[in-house]
């Protein structure tokens, strides 16, 4: 058997990383699982070929979590497009002035750091407000002139892994026209939001005016998908169609006006909110939701103790209920209620 030079003092390192971490205890007990992961790789049957991908996505994956760090409390906006628009285009400039605005509004935005609309992301929001996850392809070029050389840029070699970050780190999602990649990345972000994969966010398909794309794309689709039962009519909740700069920046905005955070603890969700819901008029919601909830019950709540010990949000106000959706479709309208508060 190949010895792996250094690799018992490789070993030695993270055990002793591990003991004297200050990470928690699920961090800990997660980062054991990884380790064993890694054994299990060893001992099975992949081929090298399995252990360089596997290998590549997690070095890949921790280079972009320390590119992100920094700015783990700063609301992201996401920003999908094709690679193709010019820079004097319509869709271009209309681009730079949504970006500009949501920045304004204290969202940073995430593009693919290409050229095109991803391009035009960053020239409205800045150097500043910008960060690039690019993928290495044979016959593209790197990042954009505005993200090129900032440490907030990271080149990924896996599209899965890019794509990823752009949907992880984010909090909402601006989808301009673009071709195949840029239908990929916006219909992965409803498949996520439509099966509960992911957490509600905003998706706002942003086109210029008097050049329809979206409208007549969806307007196609959404009812041959409905007549032969492949997604339920709530599923176009899932995002807004506008042409509007002012539009696309409240939609994004305004969800998140009173609501910040959803978990699930157990069987029950827990809709985090900034501010609690009047108690005469939160039994008003509580019916008018009840069909949401499998035992018809909507309540206003504290912290679990699960979220107390991850000291996750303790400081909001919460509304809880045993969800009996099969995705967030259905739970929109309700979180556009709360945000009237």
């Amino acid at each position: 058997m190949t010895k792996l030079p250094e690799s018992e003092s490789v070993f030695e390192r993270i055990q002793k990383l591990l003991d004297d971490s200050e990470r928690s205890r699920t961090d800990v007990r997660l980062l054991h699982r990884l380790l064993k992961t890694v054994g299990d790789l060893a001992e099975g049957k992949a081929s090298t070929l399995d252990i360089k991908i596997a290998s590549s996505a997690l070095e890949e994956m921790v280079k972009a979590y320390g590119v992100f760090a920094p700015y783990r409390n700063t609301p992201k906006v996401s920003i999908f497009g094709s690679a193709r628009t010019a820079p004097n285009s319509e869709i271009y400039d209309l681009t730079v002035r949504t970006a500009a605005a949501l920045a304004d509004s204290g969202f940073m935005v995430v593009t693919g750091a290409g050229p095109g609309i991803m391009e035009a992301g960053m020239v409205g929001a800045g150097r500043e407000k910008s960060i690039g996850v690019s993928i290495r392809l044979p016959f593209e070029t790197g990042a954009n002139s505005v993200i090129a050389g900032d440490e907030k840029y990271v080149s990924m070699r896996y599209f899965f892994t890019r794509k990823l970050m752009l949907v992880k780190e984010s909090q909402a999602f601006l989808c301009l026209p673009g071709g195949f990649g840029t239908l990929d990345e916006t219909f992965e972000l409803l498949t996520l939001a439509q099966t509960a994969k992911s957490v509600p966010v905003p998706i706002v398909f942003l086109e210029v005016p008097g050049q329809p794309f979206w409208t007549p794309l969806m307007k196609a689709m959404e009812p041959l998908l409905i007549e032969h039962g492949l997604i339920s009519p709530s599923d176009v909740t899932l995002y807004r169609i506008t042409n509007s700069v002012e539009d696309a920046v409240n939609e994004i905005t305004s969800f998140y006006h009173n609501y910040q955070s959803l978990r699930f603890v157990g069987d029950r969700m827990y809709l985090r909110v900034k501010r609690a819901i009047p108690e005469n008029e939160f039994l008003a919601i509580a019916s008018k939701y009840s069909h949401l909830s499998s035992d018809g019950i909507l309540e206003q709540t504290g912290p679990t103790p699960e979220e107390v010990s991850d000291d996750d949000s303790v400081d909001m106000y919460r509304v809880a209920l045993h969800y009996s959706a099969k995705g967030f479709a259905d739970v929109r309208p309700l979180i556009d209620e709360l945000n009237l508060y």
